[in-house]
């Protein structure tokens, strides 16, 4: 016999039972609301407690004294009595830093430092920066096992980062020569490290684009070493470098579009003699500790320049649900529907890149620089993109200062350029992911 559905008696069987899941169980017109962060499990209590912690802190502290110091000169930024002191102290009380972290499990601190840093790059920018420069001494000294350096230098002062110089940008990425052009010569190093005996005495400057170089009282410094047979940029030394050493003189702080809130300035080294002990990675260990500070500080770009996207984001959203054109909210028009949508879509995706390959690196025995440097240029480029057009949404609007729309596109075109500029990192990338192999 044919079975069809005029066949089946269905007359005894009962209704099925509602599922407790599922399209049987969803509003006539499915609608979710979703949460700050977007399509995102649930965290955990611990995650949650830190996302509440850091978005306090980027609400209340952050986004408003990012603001005040965003219209003041470099000078009044780092005067006495500017706000920037009483966020630093602020941001001391939260005790987040890589000591603290430190302590938690690999893969817990994987999910945790993401959202912290979206939380703070939500708040602003600059400070989002000033915070990470601060953290990279002491991680530094973490990572290579310098317990004795951190004891010193404790996590409470305030760090910088000096890699870049007058006339070697990019290319100090790069010691490996991996991205030079077949005739291309690095030239003479503006910075050296003279090893002699059990002392290191430095000579030459790092350029203007130190990030809190005109505050820092610690410095981590890359540069080439000299061990009597001249300056070698291919295998030079990373040192935990006080700043309160004699022979240490600095810059002006340099007057910028965006991130102004972050203090950026010329260090000068004048026969700066310290022991050798301050050496954090020595010659045979340089490559591996330029790979190591970039896989980390690319990863917190991607985090911080996530957050300032959805900043932008977020603003559009509400400014698309209040303003009217044409006796509507401008939501209603399809081209501004569209818009918030491809925005949407961008934070999600820098979110989801950076904290699946903050999981990636942190977990595995070597991390992946090339996807550090995806999640860099990834996020940056978002922040401008997404920046560039909640702008253009608000129209005039978004050309004043009552909105800070502005301020986060032109911090976001900073962003581009500082920790690699992304063209750089694209090609270095690149190259990072080519497998001899196969060749």
């Amino acid at each position: 016999m044919v079975v069809n559905a005029t066949t089946i008696d269905t007359t005894l069987r009962p209704d099925p039972a509602p599922a407790a899941v599922g399209p049987l169980s969803w509003p006539a017109q499915p609608k979710v609301k979703l949460s700050m962060t977007g399509a995102e499990p649930a965290l955990s209590e611990a995650e949650t407690a830190y996302q509440d912690v850091a978005h306090a802190f980027a609400e209340k502290v952050m986004r408003p004294t990012g603001q005040q110091l965003d219209r003041m000169s470099p000078e009044e930024v780092m005067a006495k009595d500017s706000p920037y002191w009483a966020f630093r102290e602020r941001y001391l009380q939260l005790d987040i830093n890589p000591v603290t972290l430190g302590a938690l499990p690999m893969p817990e601190l994987a999910k945790v430092l993401p959202i912290i840093m979206e939380e703070f790059g939500w708040g602003d920018g600059g400070l989002s920066v000033t915070i990470g420069a601060c953290q990279l001494p002491p991680l530094l000294a973490l990572i290579f096992g310098k317990q004795y350096l951190l004891e010193r230098y404790p996590v409470t002062k305030i760090g910088c980062w000096a890699i870049t110089e007058p006339d070697h940008g990019s290319d100090s990425l790069d010691p490996s020569k991996q991205i030079f052009h077949p005739e291309g010569k690095y030239g003479r190093p503006n910075c050296v490290a003279t090893l002699r005996d059990n002392k290191v005495i430095l000579n030459g400057q790092k350029s203007a684009w130190v990030s809190n170089g005109p505050i820092a009282e610690v410095c981590v410094l890359y540069a080439a070493a000299d061990r009597g047979n001249g300056a070698d940029p291919e295998h030079g030394v990373v040192m935990i470098v006080p700043m309160d050493a004699k022979g240490i003189r600095r810059g002006k702080s340099i007057d910028k579009l965006g991130q102004r809130p972050l203090p950026q300035g010329e260090i000068f080294f004048d026969n700066v003699e310290l022991s050798a002990d301050h050496i954090v990675a020595g010659p045979e260990e340089f490559q591996r500790a330029v790979y190591a500070i970039h896989c980390e500080a690319n990863l917190q770009m991607g985090a911080i320049w996530t957050g300032a996207a959805r900043a932008a984001f977020e603003i559009a959203y509400r400014y698309a649900h209040e303003r009217k054109q044409g006796g509507v909210p401008i939501y209603r028009h399809q081209s501004v529907a569209q818009r918030l949508f491809h925005m949407y879509r961008k934070v999600e995706a820098s979110r989801a890149l950076t904290r699946r390959v903050a999981m990636f690196n942190m977990t595995s025995p070597v991390p992946a620089l090339q996807s550090a440097m995806a999640v860099k240029v990834t996020a940056t480029q978002t922040s401008f993109e997404v920046a560039s057009d909640a702008l253009q949404m608000l129209g005039g609007n978004g050309n004043t200062r009552v909105y800070p729309i502005e301020k986060i596109l032109r911090d976001a075109r900073a962003s581009m350029i500082e920790d690699g500029c992304n063209e750089i990192l694209s090609i270095k990338g690149g190259y990072q992911m080519m497998d001899p192999d196969l060749l």
